[in-house]
């Protein structure tokens, strides 16, 4: 891969899918509210949803702040305590098994809409399309561990740590420590950008619903009254004096 691609993919391309998910997701929010869901097919079909939703969500969930906590934090906080390769190690092994629920998940999830005719018939386009995404952005995430494990000195992960907090910060030269990666692990990165890329466009937005439900341990409770209780004091008189008739 040329410099002038890489460049574009992991120091330009970033920003762009960044730009996009918040700013797509506040307009989507602003304007679209009632399509602010997931458009769950449980009526449709209990079964393997059950399973397929749980397994890929504790999975993904698992990941997700894996990925941001492992990723973004900078190495001088936990090295007084555990060391490059013990952390990549770590992050094999957690990753390993999260991805593996995770893929278990989703497959059950893409076979369901697909083999079920009535799921099928109410699916979208962006329903299937983010499935098959997902599915092969485990697959790459799943590929990128026997690569880990020809390097267990923990030198390509910080390479990726320091890209994406390089990222972060809006310093220059994070595209440049990829030069030498990968290309399990470049894919695996592209996609996962082209997925926040996406995100305001497809029923993903329901992940900042769930993130926005922390919100209700903290908000005040509510106060109900019984409509009763906004009558006016005499609002029995007509009954008591039709009764009396």
């Amino acid at each position: 891969m040329t410099n002038w691609l890489n460049t574009l993919l992991f120091g330009i391309y970033p920003y762009v899918c960044l730009a996009v998910f918040f700013i797509g997701s506040w307009m989507r929010f602003d304007r679209d509210q009632y399509t602010w869901k997931s458009d769950s097919s449980q009526l449709l079909r209990t079964g393997s949803l059950r399973w397929g939703s749980n397994l890929f969500h504790i999975g993904v969930l698992f990941l997700f702040f894996g990925h941001f906590v492992g990723m973004l934090t900078p190495h001088f906080v936990y090295e007084g305590f555990i060391s490059t390769g013990h952390k990549q190690l770590l992050a094999m092994v957690s990753g390993g098994i999260a991805g593996l629920l995770a893929f278990i998940g989703v497959t059950l999830l893409l076979v369901r809409r697909l083999g079920d005719a009535r799921i099928r018939a109410t699916s979208k386009f962006s329903d299937i399309l983010l499935l098959w995404l997902l599915w092969i952005q485990l697959v790459l995430g799943l590929a990128t561990i026997p690569l880990s494990a020809q390097h267990l000195d923990g030198s390509m992960m910080v390479a990726l740590a320091e890209w994406a907090q390089r990222l972060v910060t809006f310093r220059s030269g994070g595209a440049d420590l990829l030069l030498g990666a990968s290309w399990v692990f470049k894919a695996h990165m592209f996609l996962g950008m082209t997925l926040f890329l996406i995100f305001p466009f497809t029923r993903l937005v329901h992940v900042w619903s769930g993130f926005a439900t922390l919100g209700y341990v903290l908000r005040p409770y509510q106060l109900v009254r019984a409509r009763r209780m906004n009558l006016p004091a005499d609002h029995n008189a007509p009954a008591r004096r039709n009764g009396a008739a």
